[in-house]
């Protein structure tokens, strides 16, 4: 089991839906979520890409000197960047970073953010394209020297003349529910991911990908990207997910759903599906919790409840083949804390990066107690 956190460039807080409580992302908020991933033991961390987010490359750029041993995601944008350029922000990445990089290929889903970036493409013709880059970009970081011509993309001579750490390139994770994306996936990727959907459509999809990996000559890994809320007794795990709707309107929750409906997502769609914008029907499955996909795009569901629950929910989607779970919380900061605390103990990470401990010596002998303890 690889366990993962979120870094969240566009913002963060206590609420959904709201700017109460909310956090400015800025450069000493993003270190601290950066610190504390790798201090506790994450495998590694997701940055998000889109244009509400600050640079996910910058971001995790920066992020590099003030860490020791966690993984960056990083998305990389078929259509938006050229394999090429791509393969030697890529190189220069692993390169400094020590090998601790992990790429995120994003095909993405919104046609107005898409044509805000000069991309017009339809949903299928946009795989197509995403299929042309990986060839040339897999080539590439592979030390080939490549000509191809293809319906969206043509290079002669694509070379990499100073290649990253690891061989032949960085791991490339990617999420697609449409069979366009399964598609992609079978044929190109290392780790199909899926948003935290039901354990019986999530084993569908596991099934099918496996199907046209299989058919291809390939095997893949598989991962989940869901949120996690995860408290000492079920009681204040359930009070904690109502309260992150304490400020979320239904005019909100109507504002929201219109603009995910022009999306031509399908991992979206299903997202939708699973509440209808309704808040009355948010346990979608056991512990399984649909609210913070009624005003956010992306990953809708929570896995909510006491750490034996929630660990024996994530050992439930580790039975299908699911091996990485992109988890995160609401604030980010504070929730890495508590997941690391109740979670880990109860998963079986030993392959995790080695997470600090320590024990301090007080008054009535050896004890977890803070330092700053002074009684």
């Amino acid at each position: 089991m690889k366990l993962l956190w979120f870094i969240p460039t566009f913002g963060d807080g206590r609420y959904l839906g709201s700017a109460r409580g909310a956090r400015d992302t800025k450069y000493a908020y993003l270190r601290q979520i950066a610190e504390a991933v790798d201090s506790l033991g994450f495998y590694g961390a997701l940055l998000p890409t889109g244009r509400t987010c600050d640079d996910s490359w910058i971001a995790a750029s920066a992020l590099i000197p003030v860490t020791q041993q966690m993984r960056f995601l990083i998305a990389i944008r078929p259509g938006l960047m050229s394999p090429t350029l791509t393969a030697r922000m890529v190189a220069s990445f692993d390169q400094y970073s020590n090998g601790r990089l992990l790429l995120n290929v994003v095909t993405g889903g919104d046609p107005v953010e898409l044509a805000g970036d000069g991309l017009h493409l339809k949903h299928d013709e946009r795989y197509d394209l995403t299929g042309e880059f990986l060839h040339i970009f897999r080539q590439i970081l592979s030390g080939e020297s490549v000509d191809f011509t293809g319906r969206y993309l043509q290079v002669q001579d694509a070379r990499l003349f100073r290649p990253g750490v690891q061989k032949p390139h960085p791991e490339l994770w990617f999420g697609g529910s449409s069979p366009a994306g399964h598609r992609i996936a079978a044929e190109h990727v290392d780790v199909s991911l899926t948003w935290g959907e039901p354990p019986q459509d999530v084993a569908a999809k596991i099934a099918e990908v496996k199907s046209l990996a299989a058919a291809a000559g390939r095997t893949l890994r598989f991962g989940l990207r869901v949120h996690i809320i995860v408290r000492e007794t079920d009681q204040q795990a359930w009070q904690a997910a109502d309260g992150l709707l304490k400020y979320v309107s239904d005019e909100s929750i109507a504002a929201a759903q219109k603009t995910f409906s022009r999306f031509d997502s399908e991992g979206q769609r299903r997202m939708t599906r699973l509440h209808g914008g309704r808040r009355d029907r948010l346990e979608i499955s056991p512990n399984l919790w649909a609210g913070v996909g009624l005003v956010r795009g992306g990953a809708g569901t929570a896995l909510v409840g006491n750490p034996e629950t929630v660990a024996a929910r994530l050992l439930e989607y580790a039975a299908l083949g699911i091996e990485a779970f992109i988890l995160s919380g609401y604030p980010n900061l504070e929730e890495a804390y508590r997941v690391a605390e109740l979670l880990f103990p109860l998963l079986p990470i030993d392959d995790q990066p080695k997470r600090a401990t320590a024990a301090y010596v007080g008054p009535f002998g050896d004890s977890p107690v803070s330092p700053a303890w002074r009684g």
